[in-house]
């Protein structure tokens, strides 16, 4: 009898063996949970990277991008500036080399002038919700910032654009020497902005010949240049300003958070 009432006391638990063995699966299910937190956190900091660079890439391109813009940009303001005086005091009739060279820059060059932002990444980072992946509340705001920039430098291309559609073009096909363009870029497989820069530099003579000389307003053509120029240099100081700053302190914000360089 004894030693049956031994044996059934054995099998029976009491609250420290509950305790340790509630104590166990709890620091199971602890530890499980934070393995996969830590999983989380690590697979979310991969990605927060991934995107940085990606974007780091992105805005890098757009800096240089813009800086060849903003280069012609400069160029075609020195050849509103020469057509202006050039229209005020000199003859139509017998056009210079200098005198081509800047009327093509004014009126039949546009996109070199142009710096169109690439914003696919950024388009992602919003539109996905992955900007909440930088935590750094100076580059959420730069983000937000720089979004803002972009709109309004495409909305100001588009102003210039409708000049150019509907005044420049439309002087340009009233003025031009075709035959002139054609022996600029007798290939057609060679970009005509190229062509000119390559004309300029060197000592070949080509004879442009004003359409129409009689029929030319000379008030009208140094306006026409006048405000092109107006449109021109706003766009620089405002837009591209803008943009170039924030641009600037975004590459310089993800250089110092992602060490990249």
């Amino acid at each position: 009898m004894e030693a049956h009432h031994h044996a059934h006391n054995e099998g029976k638990k009491n609250w420290k063996s509950y305790f340790w063995e509630f104590l166990m699966l709890f620091l199971a299910v602890f530890c499980g949970f934070l393995a996969e937190y830590q999983l989380e956190h690590i697979i979310e900091r991969e990605r927060e990277k991934e995107l940085a660079v990606s974007f780091y890439n992105e805005l890098k391109g757009d800096s240089l991008s813009m800086q060849i813009a903003i280069g012609n940009r400069r160029r075609k303001d020195a050849a509103f500036n020469y057509l202006k005086k050039y229209f005020s005091d000199s003859s139509i009739n017998l056009c210079s080399k200098a005198f081509s060279i800047n009327f093509f820059y004014t009126f039949a060059t546009y996109s070199p002038s142009i710096f169109e932002p690439n914003d696919a990444i950024l388009n992602q980072l919003k539109n996905s919700g992955s900007l909440r992946y930088f935590k750094d509340q100076e580059l959420q705001e730069l983000t937000g910032k720089i979004s803002v920039a972009i709109s309004d430098l495409k909305s100001r291309n588009e102003m210039e654009w409708t000049y150019v559609h509907e005044i420049i073009n439309p002087f340009y096909l009233r003025h031009n020497d075709q035959n002139w363009t054609d022996k600029l870029s007798p290939d057609s497989s060679v970009f005509t902005f190229t062509a000119l820069q390559k004309y300029e530099n060197s000592d070949e003579q080509i004879p442009f010949h004003f359409q129409k000389p009689g029929n030319f307003d000379k008030v009208e053509a140094i306006n026409t240049v006048g405000l092109y120029q107006l449109t021109f240099r706003g766009t620089l100081r405002k837009q591209y300003h803008d943009y170039e700053i924030l641009n600037a302190k975004l590459l310089d914000v993800l250089r110092k958070e992602y060490k990249m360089k």
